[in-house]
């Protein structure tokens, strides 16, 4: 049994009211809160991601309504083609409205794609998205339940992409980065994309402390791209 048969993938109807941006800390309503409670506003593009076009939904109460972010393009840029096996688990964590699982699904067909985000709004629009560009092999989930139900059934991931959310404070940064590394398999490989403003350099080195290999792989427009595994 793989992720894909326990999973339950949030449908655009079940979306709360958004928050307001994902990087602010001064309101309550911000882009790691479960159920935001603004207006919700409509927005509709097209967008290359990786070479590939895709049709793209979002609303405000989501992280980079309008497309892609800076840290998210170049983590984009910078990650290699994913190589995994076939049935291999990669996983998005923080996917938003989900250019990150996009990405990761349409060049590793044969792998089981997982977005993971908090923000309920987002994840109905990520998994609207992924119906919308008939992405197959992806699937969308709360990610206190997705790591729980992993931990619990012994899974573990093989590739991770990830722009993590550093704004919502160094220890639950740090919990939440302890969690999920703490899946990988013996071969998996973890890349992420942090601002080297917000601390990318202390950060690798405290995930160097916690017993993983760090390398950058590249860095531009003042974010470093960071290669983990164990």
């Amino acid at each position: 049994m793989n992720y894909f048969d326990t999973v339950k993938t949030p449908t655009p109807c079940e979306q709360n009211n958004g928050s307001k941006t994902r990087y602010s800390r001064v309101v309550s309503d911000h882009y790691f809160s479960s159920q935001p409670d603004s207006d919700v506003k409509e927005h509709r593009f097209n967008l290359e991601i990786r070479g590939n076009e895709f049709s793209i939904h979002t609303q405000n109460g989501v992280f980079s309504t309008h497309g892609l972010d800076k840290g998210t393009a170049v983590l984009l840029s910078k990650v290699p083609s994913p190589q995994v096996p076939s049935g291999a688990l990669a996983v998005d964590l923080g996917c938003g409205w989900g250019p990150i699982t996009l990405a990761l699904a349409t060049e590793a067909p044969n792998a089981v794609v997982l977005g993971v985000d908090i923000n309920e709004r987002a994840m109905a629009l990520a998994a609207e998205n992924i119906a919308t560009n008939h992405v197959k092999n992806a699937s969308i989930d709360n990610s206190k339940n997705a790591y729980q139900r992993l931990k619990d059934s012994g899974q573990t991931i093989d590739l991770m992409w990830s722009n993590p959310p550093i704004r919502i404070g160094k220890t639950e940064l740090h919990e939440l980065l302890s969690q999920w590394f703490d899946l990988l398999s013996p071969q998996g490989k973890a890349f992420i994309v942090v601002q080297k403003n917000l601390g990318a350099d202390s950060l690798a080195r405290w995930i160097t402390k916690n017993g993983y290999t760090v390398e950058k792989i590249g860095s531009s427009k003042g974010f470093r791209v960071f290669e983990i595994s164990r």
